[in-house]
């Protein structure tokens, strides 16, 4: 501790620390050296700098609470928005495909079936909403401090992850309610959920730098994500597509996404290998090339957000 001494003026006591004082015979003060920061150009294309990331771990937590308490902000319901949203979406379908279209469910009610398609789906479509246009909406936090941008690409697609754990309450209730019983499935689930935020993210590091530069992007973003809905097995089992479309269709990474997530929710038929294996090397695909792209482009965000 720094030792204090006192002299007096008029009546008044000041303190004065040592640092102020001369310091004694044979005595030497070591200056303060402030940290320092090193910003280095990239040695070559693939130089990725994932390691700056986990160093700065703390920041990646500051953003996702952000956004958390942001989205709640000022609602009456809070949270219960993130049960509700699935439920209600899942309900009104289930009249439309599964009473009036008669879409088969096998031995599944179809709002259970259908519910446990689209808890993958929602987390994935906001994730990539958010992703696609974070770095416009952090543009001021951009253009004022130096951070890794991919931190906010990562906060993006992990904010939902919250609403998601909110939504299997949804599921359970649904489960209990219609007598469906989990299994030890039910271990799987935290990896298809981590493969859907992977391929959030891999998306979004190609659609985010471009959103930057052409806000057309955040246009395209919703119709995009409507049309992949409709080629994703939510509404109906990947047995209604025909055979020879399979492997085409397989190439949809969400396909394996969704068909693990029901496997582990409700059971049945386990997932296809060879579905799931062009699911991971789709992703990894568009993840390497994402990243290589968006360390490319993100030295010219703060002068063109």
């Amino acid at each position: 501790m720094t030792e204090l001494t006192e002299f007096r003026t008029e009546g008044s006591r000041f303190p004065v620390s040592e640092i102020e004082r001369p310091p004694a015979a044979g005595r030497t003060l070591t200056p303060f050296e402030p940290p320092t920061f090193v910003i280095e150009p990239r040695r070559s294309l693939f130089d990725l700098d994932l390691g700056s990331i986990w160093q700065r771990r703390e920041l990646l937590y500051f953003l996702v609470w952000r956004d958390v308490k942001v989205r709640y902000k000022q609602t009456v319901i809070g949270a219960a928005w993130a049960i509700l949203n699935p439920l209600l979406t899942a309900l009104i379908f289930a009249v439309v495909f599964g009473k009036l279209a008669r879409i088969p469910s096998g031995d599944l009610p179809y709002i259970v079936f259908a519910f446990a398609g689209f808890l993958p789906w929602t987390y994935f479509s906001q994730a990539l909403t958010r992703c696609g246009a974070s770095l416009v909406n952090n543009a001021q936090l951009i253009t004022k401090v130096y951070f890794p941008r991919l931190m906010i690409l990562v906060a993006g697609v992990t904010t939902p992850a919250v609403d998601f754990a909110l939504s299997l309450l949804s599921m359970f209730g649904l489960m209990v309610w219609f007598g469906v019983s989990p299994s030890w499935n039910l271990l799987a689930l935290p990896v298809f959920l981590l493969l859907a935020a992977v391929i959030a993210l891999a998306v979004g590091l190609w659609l985010a730098p471009l959103n930057v530069r052409f806000r057309d992007v955040g246009h395209t973003i919703p119709f995009l994500l409507q049309a992949w809905m409709y080629c994703s097995p939510i509404l109906y089992p990947v047995a209604l597509v025909p055979e020879r479309w399979r492997l085409l269709y397989s190439l949809n990474p969400m396909v394996g996404v969704i068909e693990g997530t029901r496997w582990s929710l409700v059971g049945g038929e386990r997932p296809d290998l060879l579905t799931l294996m062009i699911t991971l090397l789709v992703t990894l695909g568009f993840l390497f090339g994402g990243l290589v792209f968006f360390r490319r482009v993100e030295r010219a965000f703060a002068d063109v957000i």
